[in-house]
């Protein structure tokens, strides 16, 4: 299912698809260049999907739930990973209270947990209260593992 982005210049609604969150894009309307998503993405479960599953960049989960209290205090971190990392990740923020099935598919048993995907599948995955410092450090680090992970293919490949 396609995120809308409204242009900044003329409120057109566009239809993003998850694979390209992260690329600058135009308004279908008005030409204008949309900005780079900097803000996480409250998903449902067939959003998540698409996004996880056709991302060209990492993507950080934060499952938390409304009334849980070191998930707000960790909030501000995950806001600030998809501003300063905006292009180069994504971040998707998914209420357990509404979702559970989300959150009983990666048996998630506690919140705030944090999950990076890279190329559709979990490469980190850490529960409780995290700083943006320790946020950011995961993304870079999946990023890194799937560019090792990619490598590596490609050397089975020359050799085989």
């Amino acid at each position: 299912m396609p995120v809308i982005r409204i242009c900044q210049r003329c409120s057109a609604k566009n239809r993003v698809p998850g694979s390209h969150l992260a690329d600058v894009g135009y308004c279908g309307a008005c030409k204008t260049v949309l900005a780079l998503l900097q803000d996480p993405i409250e998903v449902d479960d067939e959003t998540f999907d698409e996004i996880v599953k056709t991302s060209q960049v990492p993507v950080l989960v934060d499952f938390w739930a409304e009334w849980c209290r070191p998930c707000f205090m960790s909030a501000p971190g995950v806001a600030r990973v998809a501003v300063e990392m905006a292009g180069e990740a994504l971040v998707l923020k998914v209420d357990t209270e509404r979702y559970p099935q989300l959150a009983n598919r990666y048996f998630i048993r506690g919140i705030p947990h944090f999950m990076v995907f890279m190329n559709g599948r979990p490469v980190e995955q850490h529960s409780g209260l995290a700083s943006f410092e320790q946020l950011q450090e995961w993304v870079q680090g999946a990023r890194a593992k799937a560019a090792q992970r990619l490598q590596q293919m490609r050397s089975q490949q020359r050799v085989g």
